[in-house]
């Protein structure tokens, strides 16, 4: 947190580490609004690589030029999402997250056009707010528009594993539904750093988790 601002690695690991345990909505958007300010910090020492990873696999798979994609970024936190778009041409760029801390810094990083404080799966995401999705969560099927992609990742270490099979089963239906079309499923082995010995994999002996990207394409209804 920002009076804590400078710890090291296993302070910074510590930090994390406790809020996987955060089940509860409220005392989960009160720790991301105390962690807002070193937010980047922290994630930056864990080496943490889902924000450019899924740009990555967003760009390209893209049909057409970045600068004319309109892109929803979900969870937006403090914007490093954004950073990665706009390095890769991206201009048009939107943003909701629950936290109004930060949201507070993804206004100051300047690159999104429009941000709103909506929690997902309890408010109405707004309509005309994207056609493509990024990090965009299944709880809400009917976006983006057909033919829209949707970039989600989530970590496969140990103790995020019942909320991957739970995602991955609601991805399931509605590709079975035919609401969406799975492109890709890519594991990566260096996700960010372990916030615990527990939580990295039998054998792995660099300190790494693992995280997966997925790729949907939305589709029209039948």
């Amino acid at each position: 947190m920002a009076q804590e601002k400078g710890g090291n690695l296993s302070e910074v690991q510590a930090r994390i580490g406790a809020s996987h345990n955060i089940n509860d909505l409220d005392r989960k958007l009160q720790f991301y609004g105390r962690w807002a300010p070193d937010y980047d910090q922290d994630v930056a020492a864990l080496q943490y690589r889902a924000p450019r990873l899924a740009v990555d696999c967003l760009t390209q798979a893209l049909p057409g030029p970045p600068h004319d994609a309109l892109i929803l970024d979900v969870a937006c936190g403090t914007g490093l999402v954004a950073a990665e778009l706009q390095a890769r041409g991206f201009l048009q760029l939107h943003g909701v997250d629950g936290s109004p801390e930060m949201l507070e810094q993804a206004q100051a990083c300047g690159l999104y056009q429009h941000l709103s404080l909506c929690i997902l799966g309890q408010e109405p995401l707004g309509e005309g707010q994207a056609s493509l999705g990024l990090t965009l969560l299944a709880s809400f099927p009917s976006c983006p528009s057909p033919g829209g992609l949707v970039c989600l990742t989530t970590r496969t270490n140990p103790s995020n594993l019942q909320y991957k099979e739970a995602l991955e089963a609601t991805l399931d239906k509605l590709e079975q539904a035919g609401a969406w079309k799975r492109l890709v499923a890519q594991t990566v082995d260096h996700w960010e750093l372990a916030t615990s010995p527990l939580e990295v994999a039998p054998g792995a002996k660099d300190g790494f988790i693992s995280g997966i990207i997925y790729l949907y394409q939305k589709q029209r209804s039948p």
